[in-house]
């Protein structure tokens, strides 16, 4: 994780100032997100670099804890729901195994481009299950690393040796879709974005 955190520290500037490249996708994405929230719930979004989507859910849900392993990250965060007056965002450092979290404490997970940047993505995706309240639904975005041509897959670990890239694990869509179902979840939608990239909502079963 310290690996993780001192190039996400190092990003976060850069981070914070890039626009959102595909703004209409980012709109349907918050948008199916909002149909599965509910003005009481309590949310975790992992992984949350510096607030931008716990900051555009926030008014529509109880409560959001949003964690990432930068502190950089987490700063600017924090100056921008300053800045906006929002109260209920609480923020976190740490990752989702360091963290002390309550099982069945939260009624939504948000994991959003963040799967294929953990080393452990099954441990991940267990620990999402266990921390769920029953009924609550787990939102991921990921990029398909496994599916990326191959000419984009080789650039990676020569960018990884330049320090211009993160440890990325090699994700498929059928992959992930195992990964989820194993770990006991149900896929309640399921849209391939893009080549490379798909967005899931998966639901942890009532008893």
């Amino acid at each position: 994780m310290k690996s993780a955190r001192v190039f996400w520290d190092k990003a976060a500037p850069r981070y914070a100032r890039s626009p959102v490249k595909d703004e209409e996708t980012y709109r349907k994405k918050l948008s199916i997100t909002r149909s599965y929230l509910q003005r009481d719930w309590s949310v975790l979004e992992f992984g949350c670099g510096t607030g931008s989507t716990a900051i555009q859910h926030a008014a529509h849900v109880g409560r959001i804890l949003a964690t990432d392993v930068s502190p950089r990250m987490l700063e600017i965060a924090e100056g921008k729901v300053r800045e906006a007056g929002i109260t209920n965002i609480r923020f976190q450092e740490g990752s989702l195994d360091s963290l002390k979290l309550i099982p069945s404490s939260f009624d939504a997970v948000l994991g959003l481009n963040i799967l294929h940047l953990l080393e452990e993505v099954p441990g991940a995706v267990s620990r999402v299950y266990e921390v769920l309240k029953p009924g609550g639904v787990f939102v991921s975005s990921t990029a398909l690393v496994a599916e990326m041509a191959w000419y984009w897959r080789g650039t990676i670990p020569v960018m990884q040796r330049l320090g211009l890239a993160p440890h990325v694990s090699p994700l498929s869509q059928k992959g992930l879709v195992a990964l989820l179902t194993d770990a006991g979840f149900y896929i309640d939608h399921e849209w391939r974005v893009t080549r490379e990239s798909v967005f899931i909502v998966a639901g942890k079963p009532l008893p």
